[in-house]
């Protein structure tokens, strides 16, 4: 009763040769106007591991998707429907990011010392706070990160008053140097993040606190290696931190120093733009990709 009235009158504003939705709500919306203007293109770019109904309608030209068992999912409620299988996209500083070294020469923290990354959801599903002072006092640096998350922003500045090994952050466009700084990413299974880094090159400790299409989304990090996983106390998330920290690289996963990477910086996955565009022109859109160059630049260089 909202989204179609309000997409129909955008539409009308501003048209458009595309609409791409990101959010079930908008699939649905889109799909709604598709008959008002056939010539439009209605695609749909589903995150999540398994595509619930609300994502699924006729009238949706393209279904995206980043794995076979998404696309599965897709076809349970359309069986034709037309899924192109594309890399999870990722901003373009990530694949900018810098190397170990720099990183660590950047936030001051010992080229020899263990890091771990803790970033929240902006949910504060997670006792980041009290993970984070389990691991500093195992003598571990950590870098955490609150996102939009206030409260957790709070809890996390407080135990740093504490534990000079934490380093907090709230909401930051820091994350491609801090991921590139530690040797291990805590967070929930979410597709951007988690993807990431991947590109960056860095393991993944997955908490299990999320259901449904979480545990799904968990279930599909694990499957393509680089990642643990790890309950929702703060003492499992220290434990499996410190074992991961120990036991070195898993499978699947970059080197932390990115030895062997002509950059310095752990290899990760490659440009997910062109196989959009690809995609894309099977429903008739050339969106061919200018990939910009993209280049690291220390925080101190930056403008906040």
């Amino acid at each position: 009763r909202r989204a179609v009235p309000a997409l129909r009158a955008s539409l009308a504003a501003e048209p458009a040769d595309l609409v791409l939705s990101v959010f079930a709500t908008g699939a649905l919306a889109a799909a709604r106007l598709k008959h008002e203007a056939p010539e439009r293109r209605t695609v749909v770019y589903c995150p999540d591991v398994t595509a619930h109904k609300l994502w699924v309608h006729e009238g949706t030209d393209l279904f995206l998707v980043s794995s076979p068992a998404a696309a599965a999912s897709v076809r349970r409620f359309r069986p034709r429907a037309p899924v192109a299988i594309v890399p999870p996209p990722v901003r373009a500083a990530f694949y900018a990011a810098p190397s170990r070294v720099s990183a660590r020469e950047g936030l001051r923290i010992p080229p020899k010392a263990s890091c771990v990354l803790l970033i929240d959801s902006g949910w504060g599903f997670a006792p980041f706070a009290g993970a984070a002072a389990a691991l500093a006092d195992s003598g571990v640096r950590v870098l955490a990160v609150a996102g939009r998350n206030h409260a957790v922003e709070r809890q996390l500045r407080e135990a740093a008053t504490a534990k000079r090994n934490i380093i907090p952050f709230g909401y930051t466009s820091q994350v491609p140097e801090l991921m590139a700084a530690a040797d291990l990413v805590v967070t929930l299974p979410g597709a951007s993040t988690c993807a990431e880094a991947r590109v960056v090159g860095r393991r993944l400790l997955l908490l299990d606190v999320m259901p449904g299409h979480g545990r799904d989304n968990l279930l599909h990090e694990l499957e393509q290696g680089g990642a643990g996983v790890c309950g929702p106390a703060a003492s499992d998330i220290a434990a499996s931190a410190l074992a991961m920290l120990d036991t070195g690289p898993l499978e699947g996963a970059g080197s932390p120093d990115g030895a062997g990477s002509p950059d310095g910086h752990a290899p990760g996955a490659g440009r997910w733009e062109p196989a959009f565009a690809a995609a894309l022109r099977q429903v008739g859109l050339d969106l061919e990709p200018r990939l910009e160059e993209p280049r690291w630049e220390p925080a101190c260089a930056r403008s906040s």
